[in-house]
């Protein structure tokens, strides 16, 4: 009787984990985000040089996707996106505008806060070196030197 139990629970075992695998979560998978980058590398660029960039998000679900929110890392990164719904299947752009009017390495991320199923809060980063504006040489000043000469009319 015991073998006959044992049996029958690892049977049962083996074959529930199995119809959970090939089962679908009720209602479907939902909505689901899928973007076309993880990163975007500027490379070395020049200060003041165009600091925007694009992610494309499509909705790899059944249901629409709407992005609530995104949010960068500081002030000097700023994300735009569309709060209408993306339907199944539909893509959409979020637009990040980096102030490039700061010299130095850019690492810099957006937070994109969603209704998704398979990550509802999605972070993706910005990278990059923001090369300084040369500087111009000032021409010196010439001052009259004391000991030169005056001259006179």
């Amino acid at each position: 009787m015991k073998k006959f139990l044992l049996t029958f629970g690892l049977a049962s075992l083996v074959f529930g984990a199995s119809a959970q695998e090939n089962a679908k979560p009720v209602g479907g998978s939902g909505p689901m985000i899928s973007l076309d980058k993880e990163v975007h590398d500027y490379g070395t660029i020049e200060q003041g040089a165009n600091g925007t960039c694009e992610f494309t998000v499509t909705n790899t679900g059944d249901q629409p996707l709407i992005l609530t929110n995104c949010k960068g890392s500081c002030g000097c990164t700023v994300p735009k996106c569309d709060t209408e719904p993306i339907k199944p299947g539909a893509k959409t752009t979020i637009t990040v505008k980096y102030d490039t009017k700061r010299p130095g390495a850019i690492n810099k991320s957006v937070t994109i806060s969603s209704n998704a199923t398979n990550e509802p809060e999605k972070i993706v980063r910005i990278k990059g070196h923001v090369n300084a504006a040369p500087t111009t040489p000032t021409s010196p000043v010439k001052e009259a030197s004391p000991m030169a000469p005056v001259e006179k009319n």
